[in-house]
């Protein structure tokens, strides 16, 4: 077992000039002991985890989850850690593995400069401000200050939404509907649409860059669309339909506010009496015949 003492000795350390430089080097306070020096893609921190469900080392419960749930473990053995279960950690620097604390009990290295006992959580980048959500269960980033936790949509947001956001029950509780990726517990950065439906920042970008400008949840825009409407009005306006469509009319039912409406039937899209959105949807027959709900759908043009 090495000695506190040796620890030190055999972390790497920068030449210096001076005698003076070189004491100095060798008085680094636990706090700041082999920092940056150790942890894995996901997280900097001091310390390794033994996962209570494999009884596996590994870096952290992202590097666990990653591993056992690659393709090439069986589909019956694949599974995440329960994060909250952990209560085995290993001093990266003298390797004695201990109950889940914030300092070795061997060396005195402090394993992560963050430490929530709550979720066995150490990180020593405190520059995410990170902070524990009694109502979330789980650690959060960017400051507790900055974010209040709404009760019926079950997860944190920023303050600037407090006033203003649109409830969803238990909004980010769900997989991203792009990506299929579990939003509440992700480490990506997620944005709210206006409709309050959750969704990685990242997939909205590549929805844009496909011309998809509507929720994947519920089909609301996300985006002022007016100019685009505009562009259709312009359009519809210089593609007369032939003398057989003329008089057609059609129900359609308006994606953006909900409210239905009879309109003249035209081949590039249709536009909401109500709103004058064209993220409408045609639905066959009198609206208030219950069996329309079962009818074909034409989705809005993008």
């Amino acid at each position: 077992m090495e000695t506190k003492a040796e620890a030190v000795a055999s972390l790497p350390l920068m030449s210096h000039s001076s005698s003076s430089a070189e004491s100095s080097s060798k008085h680094v306070s636990p706090m700041e002991l082999g920092i940056d020096n150790f942890g894995c893609k996901h997280y900097r921190r001091r310390c390794k985890i033994r996962a209570p469900c494999c009884d596996e080392v590994f870096d952290c419960r992202h590097c666990h989850n990653d591993a056992k749930n690659s393709e090439e473990i069986n589909v019956n053995d694949r599974h995440d850690i329960p994060r909250h279960e952990i209560n085995k950690v290993i001093c990266s620097l003298c390797d004695t593995e201990q109950d889940v604390q914030q300092y070795c009990i061997n060396c005195g290295v402090c394993m992560g400069k963050y430490f929530c006992g709550t979720c066995k959580f150490f990180d020593d980048d405190v520059s995410k401000n990170q902070y524990h959500c009694d109502d979330c269960g789980i650690c959060r980033t960017g400051g507790k200050d900055n974010f209040f936790h709404c009760k019926k949509c079950g997860c944190c947001y920023s303050k600037l939404m407090e006033d203003g956001h649109r409830c969803v029950e238990r909004a980010m509780h769900h997989n991203c509907p792009v990506c299929f990726e579990y939003l509440f517990e992700t480490l990506r950065d997620i944005t709210v649409l206006p409709c309050g439906h959750t969704i990685h920042l990242e997939c909205v970008k590549e929805m844009e860059k496909h011309h998809r400008y509507s929720c994947p949840v519920c089909s609301k825009s996300i985006c002022d669309m007016s100019s685009l409407w505009k562009k259709l009005d312009q359009v519809i306006a210089s593609t007369p339909m032939p003398e057989s469509y003329r008089n057609k009319m059609v129900w359609i039912l308006c994606n953006d506010c909900g409210v239905n409406s009879q309109v003249q039937f035209h081949v590039v899209a249709h536009k909401c009496l109500s709103c004058n959105s064209y993220n409408t949807r045609q639905i066959q027959g009198n609206p208030n015949n219950t069996s329309s709900c079962s009818s074909r759908v034409t989705e809005m043009v993008r």
